[in-house]
């Protein structure tokens, strides 16, 4: 299975040893991807560890894992990641825009963020985002191209999700 962070790998060498904290995320973007990847495969737990510790208090596993069951994740798009090593340096937030794609209730929805991430205990930890966009999108017709890049047919891939 390919990883659902669109890195074109396998998920069991991409994201999963990060979800499965058996390998340590060394950026901020690594870090942007295993959280998708774990949204898409409903790891709420991973997702609530990865917020810095000012953020877990807005957060719960159960909160995370009610959204995560009602969302289909389907394509990840990373824009910009910023320097990290250098935002360390200077010791700054470092950032990772993004654009994710995801179907509830029926509808494709895109949404585009700048997250930040700081460095805590060692750890990169999602800190928070500004969402810059979030819009609906038109589902392809059966026989387009699907939208995720998978170049199959609509009918073909991410229609079996609505």
């Amino acid at each position: 299975m390919l990883c659902p962070c669109g890195s074109e790998q396998a998920y069991t060498e991409c994201c999963q040893p990060f979800v499965m904290a058996s390998k340590p995320v060394n950026s901020p973007e690594q870090l942007m991807r295993s959280r998708y990847s774990a949204y898409a495969s409903k790891q709420a737990e991973y997702i609530y560890l990865t917020y810095a510790k000012s953020s877990q208090v807005e957060q719960s596993v159960e909160d995370i894992a009610q959204w995560a069951a009602q969302t289909t994740w389907l394509k990840l798009i990373i824009h910009y990641a910023s320097d990290h090593q250098k935002n360390l340096a200077r010791n700054e937030n470092a950032q990772v825009e993004f654009s994710a794609f995801y179907q509830h209730n029926g509808q494709i929805w895109q949404m585009r963020e700048i997250s930040n991430f700081v460095m805590e205990d060692g750890k990169w930890r999602y800190l928070d985002g500004d969402v810059s966009d979030s819009k609906l999108c038109n589902k392809p017709k059966r026989n387009e191209l699907c939208f995720c890049g998978s170049n199959k047919k609509f009918k073909q891939c991410c229609a079996k999700n609505f």
